[in-house]
Formats: C-alpha cells, structure tokens, sequence
C-alpha cells in the first residue's frame, strides 16, 4: 500500500522560509508534483519534478520555490523562501508514473498517490 505522509508545514511571516516534505513509502518516486488549495479556492498546480529530475513551475512560484527528491531517503521536498501571505494555503504532494518519464504534468490525474496535507499560514 501506496502512503505519502508530508511535514513540515507552520506558520511564517512574511518573507520566511518553510521546508515541506513529503515521505513515501510502498513507492518509489518517478515523478512528483506539489499542489495548493487555499480557503474559497480552486486546488493550484505549484510544480512539479519529472523521472530525469527537470523541474516546472508556475509563474507566481519561480525563483522561490524549489522541488527536489532525495532518492535514497525516498522523500520528495518542496523548499519555499520569500513567502507572502498569498502563499497560506493547504499543500499537498502527488506522486505516480503516468506519461513520458521525463515529463511531470499540471494535472491531477497524472498522480495516483496523494499526501494528506500540510497547512501553510503566511502573515504579514
């Protein structure tokens, strides 16, 4: 059985930094995304990292946000500096094999396993 389990979720202020991780276990990482799901708001695509280690992000997030994976520790991170307020929201790690192996996609169904979630508060 597939477990994604993330930590390492708080509360910041502005400017500050987090450091989200996600640990697998029953699976190893081929690709991986990280998504957000603010209060009131549709479930965000933040970035993603493909089987080759090539990363994408979306606009709001580069330059700040940095995915990797620890292959041998088998835990996905989502490093985060520079936070804004705009950034409080609930995170969550995906993760599967779906598509090219170089490729990770914006899509939620491209992600077969999910982490239940860590809440992120920026203020200001």
């Amino acid at each position: 059985q597939v477990q994604l389990v993330e930590s390492g979720g708080g509360s910041v202020q502005a400017g500050g930094s987090l450091r989200l991780s996600c640990a697998a276990s029953g699976y190893t990482y081929i690709k991986a995304a990280w998504f957000r799901q603010a209060p009131g708001k549709e479930r965000e695509w933040i970035g993603c990292i493909g089987g080759s280690g090539k990363t994408r992000y979306t606009d709001s997030v580069k330059g700040r946000f940095t995915i990797s994976v620890d292959n041998a520790k088998n835990i996905l991170y989502l490093q985060m500096s520079s936070l804004t307020p705009e950034d409080t929201a609930m995170y969550y790690c995906a993760a599967g094999s779906r598509g090219l192996y170089d490729a990770c996609y914006t899509g939620p169904v491209y992600y077969d396993y999910w982490g239940q979630g860590t809440q992120v508060t920026t203020s200001s």
